[in-house]
């Protein structure tokens, strides 16, 4: 399953929207070494080609889609994602973001679509945001487990090194029914530690990740990321 919107927009762990820098029709394009959501990979450790469109109005309101392979070992090859939201600004430093982020997987052999509500702040070099699952398909998690009850929370702080370079620092945490059918667990952590760096032809990004779960190594992830309008 995935990422968060605006860095799911932008498209990875959440940095939040000021609608009115973004009344445009974007494209993106990026390749990853390794697709990671929550800090758990979503291509069986395998690398993943990724891409997307979006829109966004001067009134806050955006829509979009994004799409990327994976391999969950059952014949799922693909994950489709459709969102949409509203984002501003409260003061010159601080905004938020209002989303509604619907995964789907339509060759996956059973009902495992599901979608997610998500509120964020964002203030200068930090964004927080809190997400729960609104609707689920029947194979999310096991009976008598409930296919609503997931919740995320993530932090992120975001430093600029240079004009061009930037560090990230990220904590999330998952909790509910839907992780204990997925992990065995009813909440795990993740965190990662990423370098990024802006150039001419696109974002390079360079992250080292790890969560608490049973069984799960630490990650080094390549990633590359190319944006464009429309």
């Amino acid at each position: 399953m995935k990422k968060t919107l605006y860095k799911a927009i932008a498209l990875s762990t959440g940095l939040l929207l000021s609608g009115s820098a973004l009344a445009e029709v974007t494209g993106n394009i990026g390749a990853t070494s390794n697709y990671l959501w929550r800090g758990v990979s979503q291509t069986d450790n395998g690398a993943a080609v990724q891409g997307g469109i979006d829109y966004a109005a001067d009134s806050g309101f955006y829509v979009g889609g994004w799409a990327s392979n994976v391999d969950f070992g059952d014949g799922t090859s693909y994950e489709l994602d459709i969102y949409a939201g509203y984002g501003g600004n409260i003061t010159e430093d601080l905004s938020y973001d209002i989303n509604y982020l619907y995964y789907a997987y339509p060759d996956s052999p059973g009902s495992v679509d599901f979608g997610e509500v998500t509120v964020g702040l964002a203030w200068k070099w930090l964004d927080v945001s809190y997400s729960h699952t609104v609707n689920g398909g029947d194979d999310i998690a096991s009976d008598p487990l409930d296919s609503k009850d997931m919740m995320y929370a993530q932090a992120n702080l975001t430093f600029p090194l240079t004009e061009s370079l930037s560090l990230g620092v990220h904590y999330g945490y998952s909790d509910g029914d839907i992780i204990t059918s997925w992990y065995g667990t009813d909440s795990y952590s993740e965190y990662n530690v990423s370098l990024s760096s802006d150039t001419d032809y696109g974002t390079v990004s360079f992250t080292a990740s790890d969560t608490d779960l049973d069984d799960d190594d630490a990650k080094i992830v390549l990633g590359y990321s190319y944006s464009f309008g429309l």
